[in-house]
């Protein structure tokens, strides 16, 4: 069956548009447009944003679920809750495990990745932080967790990925690290420069290599000098890489968030919550970050001797802080959100954009870019009570069959189903 979203205003690609109708069928976008006639059930959304789901490359969980886990069924269990934020894909990130490699995380991601369960956000691939790290910036990555670079090992993790290793973070400057890169880089993955000590020139060896991500500017690297620019300084140079920024307005300021984006603007800045799965929990919950014990602060999560592990970000909030702290117009920001990190991993031919042919992941925003309804590859992963509230008494039912009964045919005979908004 068909849907056709009316009256909304779409925010996608950098620009705004007015007055078109979005048509889903299949779980895929087929018409967009001013001219495009409704088709199917029939919902008036005329005081809301219509933007692309968001994609978080770089997460370790949130709702209390982990996604450094054995467990395929927790990874699920996330994308499910995940879609009450906005975001319709990311990636699955395995950190290390004390004196070996954690194998046994990234065979339960590829499950998880392969899994007919599709209720929720799409997990796209594995993004494995290390264990190829520089000790003096592990930041929360303890040191039981890292190792030297290492062609075997790298074969061990590839083996164990089955495929779906996406991203991987590395510090080029350690021995063998350029060996490790090309082989990574070999086998289709992209590399990151992250926790690490690379000077200026080393991060442009890397870049040169092949290596096309910065691992949460700013943070676990040496600061941009000026007579040190360090890798942000080589970041800046090559065009063709990316920047990660968790976007929380406590890891990197909203005057250094604002710098980073003049320089490397909207298409090359991703936007990550690096959360953990302690987001969207009250302060003061502890929960286990691969084994270490953390606690949510208000702000940011935090092992117990205080180290700062990662956010309680959550995508949603991330584009709030943007617009409202940062300064960075709703266009860019959202474009940060979904076309950009769908380019930096190579599915932005079906992911990040309001366009026919593309996923339908979608995400509806009030006024003040508050999440009221999700659309996960077509099907209703999410929508707020108070939305619904305001809607038809059919609304449930039609946008349950809408979602969930890609079956049927549109045509001239099919019957409207419309779910205008209550004045």
């Amino acid at each position: 069956m068909h849907l056709t979203l009316v009256g909304g205003e779409l925010i996608d690609g950098g620009v705004r548009r007015t007055g078109e109708r979005l048509v889903l069928r299949e779980g895929r976008i087929v018409a967009v447009g001013p001219d495009v006639p409704s088709c199917g059930v029939v919902v008036d959304v005329s005081d809301l944003l219509i933007l692309p789901g968001f994609l978080d490359l770089h997460t370790h969980g949130g709702g209390g679920f982990a996604l450094h886990t054995t467990e395929p069924e927790e990874i699920l269990a996330y994308a499910r809750w995940v879609t009450r934020t906005g975001t319709t894909a990311f990636l699955v990130n395995v950190v290390g495990v004390p004196d070996d490699l954690p194998e046994r995380q990234l065979t339960a991601a590829a499950l998880a990745i392969t899994h007919p369960d599709r209720s929720g956000a799409e997990p796209l691939g594995i993004y494995l932080e290390g264990p190829f790290l520089n000790p003096a910036r592990r930041g929360a990555h303890h040191a039981s967790w890292l190792r030297s670079p290492d062609l075997s090992l790298a074969e061990r993790l590839l083996a164990a990925a089955r495929g779906h290793l996406r991203v991987v973070t590395l510090a080029p400057e350690l021995p063998g690290a350029l060996d490790i890169l090309d082989r990574f880089i070999a086998a289709g993955v992209l590399v990151a420069i992250g926790h690490t000590e690379a000077p200026y020139e080393q991060a442009r060896v890397a870049f040169a290599h092949g290596a096309r991500l910065l691992t949460h500017c700013f943070n676990a690297m040496p600061p941009l000098l000026h007579r040190a620019p360090g890798p942000l300084g080589a970041l800046v140079e090559q065009e063709s890489a990316f920047g990660e920024l968790i976007a929380d307005g406590h890891h990197v300021l909203p005057v250094v968030m604002r710098v980073l984006v003049h320089a490397l603007g909207p298409g090359r800045t991703v936007v990550i919550t690096d959360a953990q799965p302690g987001a969207g929990l009250p302060p003061g919950t502890t929960f286990s970050f691969a084994g270490c014990l953390a606690r949510v602060d208000p702000d940011v999560a935090r092992l117990t001797d205080g180290t700062i592990a990662g956010s309680v970000l959550t995508m949603d909030q991330a584009l709030r802080v943007l617009v409202e702290s940062v300064g960075v117009p709703l266009e860019d920001a959202v474009l940060m959100l979904t076309t950009t990190p769908a380019r930096a991993i190579g599915v932005d031919q079906r992911k990040g954009r309001l366009a026919p042919g593309y996923d339908a992941d979608l995400v509806l925003l009030d006024r003040k870019l508050r999440v009221q309804a999700t659309f996960c590859r077509g099907r209703v992963a999410f929508a707020r009570n108070d939305w619904l509230g305001r809607v038809d008494d059919p609304v449930a039912a039609a946008l349950e069959e809408a979602a969930l009964r890609p079956d049927l045919e549109c045509s001239s005979s099919e019957p409207e189903h419309d779910l205008g908004m209550r004045r």
